[in-house]
């Protein structure tokens, strides 16, 4: 897709609107709601991958008109032909990631004889749902080095449990001494940006190699745990009594509002909550 200037937000008469994010190098993130027509046929030379948020979405596809409700997903193939216009009277919104297949290729290293494909364009994935929310959640800023590799990682992944057809030799053990690595290295600059070079560099893996090989040593991708190691650093902060914007830059956040979104996803509650119970006075104990 060709590269928009950010933020853009278009309206037409029927309130329809559209908003992109920050353009990056091989995919392109959307928002948008339509309450009519919304797109003539037309095809893209990448994946298109998203979720309803609300109404009907419907579209030609393949021959056939498809629906998506809200909370399904919608996968469409490079070069197919689609449009796009409202199922109901209340219109749709929806989030769309289109991923270069070339980054997918590259994700799924040697796991896939080919490029996935989904025959379903519409279907509900327990697995894949949340990790189209952190992709697409945040459309105020680029996706970090880490936060793309992850979130390319999953959805590769998850179109290849939909086309078993593309499954190829079963995979190795991690490399526990490369993984380590890497920990140490995320511990060690949790504070800043780390860029995918940086951890190939340390690990002599490919940056999805080594997603697939942390997740299975460490439980969880290198970018979260890269966030998680900063919340830590956060939670210090404001417990010193920084401010949650002071917090927010010591730890490595772009921001307060990033922070805060980090914060509440990882323990259930904003920063500032957190630290009103903190500060709370406890239990008087009985002798």
């Amino acid at each position: 897709m060709a590269k928009q200037p950010p933020q853009r937000l278009e309206r037409s008469c029927r309130k329809d609107w559209l908003r992109e994010a920050p353009g990056q190098e091989g995919l392109a993130r959307i928002e948008a709601f339509f309450g009519g027509h919304a797109y003539s046929l037309h095809r893209h030379d990448t994946y298109a991958i998203g979720y309803t948020l609300q109404g009907v979405q419907s579209f030609r596809y393949r021959g056939a008109r498809t629906d998506s409700t809200a909370g399904r997903i919608m996968v469409i193939h490079p070069d197919e032909l689609h449009d796009g216009q409202a199922g109901c009277e209340d219109g749709f919104r929806y989030r769309m990631i289109y991923v270069a297949p070339a980054m997918i290729r590259a994700a799924l290293g040697p796991e896939a004889a080919a490029l996935p494909f989904v025959r379903d364009a519409v279907f509900s994935d327990q697995r894949l749902l949340p990790a189209l929310h952190a992709a697409c959640g945040d459309l105020s800023r680029p996706l970090e080095p880490l936060e793309q590799d992850q979130a390319i990682a999953v959805l590769a992944e998850g179109l290849l449990c939909h086309d078993r057809s593309a499954r190829g030799r079963p995979r190795k053990r991690p490399d526990l001494r490369a993984m380590e690595r890497a920990r140490d290295f995320l511990e060690a600059h949790a504070e800043r940006t780390v860029r995918s070079e940086e951890l190939e560099e340390v690990c002599q893996q490919d940056r999805y190699s080594l997603a697939r090989q942390f997740r299975a040593a460490y439980g969880t991708s290198p970018y979260r745990y890269l966030t998680l190691r900063r919340l830590d650093r956060a939670r210090a902060a404001i417990s010193r009594g920084a401010a949650l914007a002071e917090a927010a830059a010591l730890a490595g956040f772009s921001d307060q509002a990033h922070l805060t979104r980090q914060f509440r996803a990882a323990y259930g509650m904003a920063p500032g909550a957190w630290d009103r119970l903190a500060r709370a006075p406890g239990p008087v104990s009985v002798a």
